[in-house]
């Protein structure tokens, strides 16, 4: 029973590793959460979608917040 456990190291590794292409995806989804509450929670939306674009940024720079913004890893 060890596939949800699984995928979501998959998907960490993954999101990690394309932080840039990931950050995308999350503020596609904040435009699409914020069209179907009808501007009704932009505020909480936006604190989610920046939470979740800083974590990935995180994860994408080994943490290391001087990576230029970009999250990507430097060869």
């Amino acid at each position: 029973m060890s596939g949800r456990g699984e995928s979501f190291d998959r998907l960490k590794k993954m999101a990690g590793e394309h932080s840039d292409k990931a950050g995308g995806l999350v503020d596609k989804a904040a435009e699409a959460a914020k069209k179907a509450t009808g501007g009704k929670y932009d505020d909480k939306i936006d604190k989610g979608a920046d939470a979740a674009t800083d974590y990935l940024r995180k994860q994408g720079g080994g943490g290391d917040e001087g990576d230029g913004g970009g999250g990507r890893k430097k060869p």
